[in-house]
């Protein structure tokens, strides 16, 4: 912006010093995080400090416990039950690979392929979580007993062979084995696997397919140069929403496992509530809470998702 002035000697332009500029709504944003970052700090980080605490405790119930600062409760506890840690990773990464596994091509099908009848589909994908938890995972009991059709079957096909060969059987059985835990786990949370790859294939401009086919490119190239691209937050997010509660899970392995397929999270819930061994609980709970953020850390910061949003 310029002032022009008249003078005798001609015309001169003077120009104004720039307004201030103001900030607009600088502060909306943080305002708007502040329920947010209430309800985390009231219902999960007040919880770990809790847990924290807890777990550098000495004492019993008759006498009371007394913050001393015992680190070497993390040291026996990891000792004990490392077994039952890593066990649990293992199975909720198993369960995470199936689910994703049997999420893509359905959550592909119905974003793409399902027409009119994109809504039912939909409908029926969340319709497990109309039953309790508890109620699906005891029907599963029931699909794997040993005079099921689905035990028959896989003896008739020998599949049960290969997964006594993999580990996940020890018999003819799928009841009370790895085998019938990982796939409670997968069943309980592929709804949490696929929504969110729905969410992400359902975005995709079909448009950008049509030009790749314009560019001579084949179904699977453009598939992969494309489609599944453009489908990696959904990717990102399903894995994390099933791999997250399958770690820390206790109902499938106590319902369907034996006890060489004890989680940790049974184990806490043990020594919470019939052991009564609330530091080594609380360590048990601290240490696996501080693992799963790590892994989640890395893995978004590998999987580049601010450069995919």
């Amino acid at each position: 912006m310029t002032a022009v002035s008249h003078l005798p000697g001609g015309d001169t332009s003077t120009p104004l010093p720039p307004e201030p500029t103001k900030p607009r709504g600088r502060a909306v944003p943080y305002i708007l995080l502040l329920p947010g970052i209430a309800w985390l700090t009231v219902f999960f980080v007040v919880p770990m400090l809790f847990l924290l605490s807890q777990s550098l405790q000495q004492g019993s119930l008759e006498q009371g416990y007394r913050l001393t600062g015992h680190v070497q409760t993390y040291v026996d506890a990891l000792k004990q039950f490392y077994p039952q840690l890593v066990r649990s990773f293992i199975y909720a990464g198993l369960a995470t690979v199936l689910a994703f596994v049997i999420a893509y091509p359905l959550a592909y099908a119905i974003a793409f392929k399902s027409g009119k009848w994109k809504n039912i589909l939909l409908v029926l994908v969340i319709a497990p979580f109309f039953t309790s938890f508890l109620i699906r995972t005891l029907a599963w009991q029931t699909i794997l007993s040993g005079q099921g059709p689905i035990v028959k079957t896989f003896q008739w096909t020998h599949l049960i062979d290969v997964l006594g060969w993999l580990h996940l059987v020890n018999s003819d059985q799928l009841l009370n084995t790895p085998f019938a835990v990982v796939m409670g786990l997968t069943y309980n949370f592929l709804p949490f696997m696929t929504l969110p790859l729905y969410a992400s294939l359902e975005r995709i401009d079909l448009r950008l397919l049509e030009a790749g086919g314009d560019l001579y490119a084949t179904p699977f190239t453009a598939f992969r140069k494309v489609t599944f691209p453009l489908s990696l937050p959904g990717v990102v997010a399903g894995t994390l929403l099933t791999f997250i509660p399958a770690a820390g899970d206790y109902i499938n392995s106590k319902l369907l496992g034996n006890t060489n397929t004890t989680m940790i999270g049974q184990v806490i819930d043990g020594q919470f509530l019939r052991v009564l061994d609330y530091p080594t609980a609380a360590a048990l709970s601290f240490t696996l809470m501080v693992m799963i953020l790590l892994l989640v850390m890395i893995y978004v910061r590998r999987a580049g998702t601010e450069e995919l949003v």
